[in-house]
């Protein structure tokens, strides 16, 4: 793990933490967490609170990921739409117990978006999977014979693929709660966190 640096900053590093935890922990806006620490006492503004989730909040993921262990071996890939602007895909790979492995925006919904995702987290991790369920899209079965992975690819239908459409509920919720991203650079960083 990463030491995180606090220097330059008016508020002790307990104060930041009990701001950006519970902001990604939880679907609560930056209004909320200003009350929640008005209630103990320490005065901070919203836009100080925002600030400290743009310089913290990836450092402080990082740092969980790095202390997870390694993925299982059955993987699932999915896609949604989101809102940015304009229509957006969100490509989200996650492992069998519901952590995320890696996540992309784009605008398409075909073969290079699949394969890109694939590549992206087979990079990430190192490992190859023992399996890859995806719902019924052509885009999955055209993008694993690529790396070859066609053997180990299962498009079965929205039941089973199930684990990565929960994935997306908590981001459904705090997307809700934003109304919508504000750029296709920003989702991605927001996303991951």
């Amino acid at each position: 793990m990463e030491p995180i640096s606090y220097q330059r900053h008016r508020f002790p590093r307990t104060s930041i933490r009990h701001a950006v935890w519970p902001y990604f922990r939880f679907t609560i806006s930056l209004r909320d967490v200003e009350d929640l620490l008005a209630e103990r006492g320490i005065e901070v503004s919203d836009e100080a609170i925002g600030t400290w989730m743009q310089k913290f909040g990836a450092q402080f993921a990082q740092n969980l990921q790095s202390s997870r262990s390694k993925p299982t071996g059955r993987w699932h890939l999915d896609e949604r739409v989101a809102r940015i602007k304009k229509r957006m895909l969100v490509w989200r790979a996650v492992d069998e117990e519901g952590e995320v492995l890696d996540l992309l925006a784009l605008k398409r919904r075909n073969k290079q978006a699949a394969a890109r995702l694939l590549r992206k987290v087979l990079r990430r991790h190192g490992m190859w999977p023992e399996a890859i369920v995806t719902d019924k899209l052509a885009s999955y079965c055209a993008a694993a014979k690529e790396p070859s992975l066609s053997d180990r690819h299962q498009p079965t239908g929205q039941a089973a693929n199930s684990r990565a459409e929960n994935a997306n509920l908590p981001v459904r919720q705090r997307e809700r709660k934003r109304q919508t991203f504000q750029s296709q650079g920003s989702a991605p960083l927001f996303l991951s966190i």
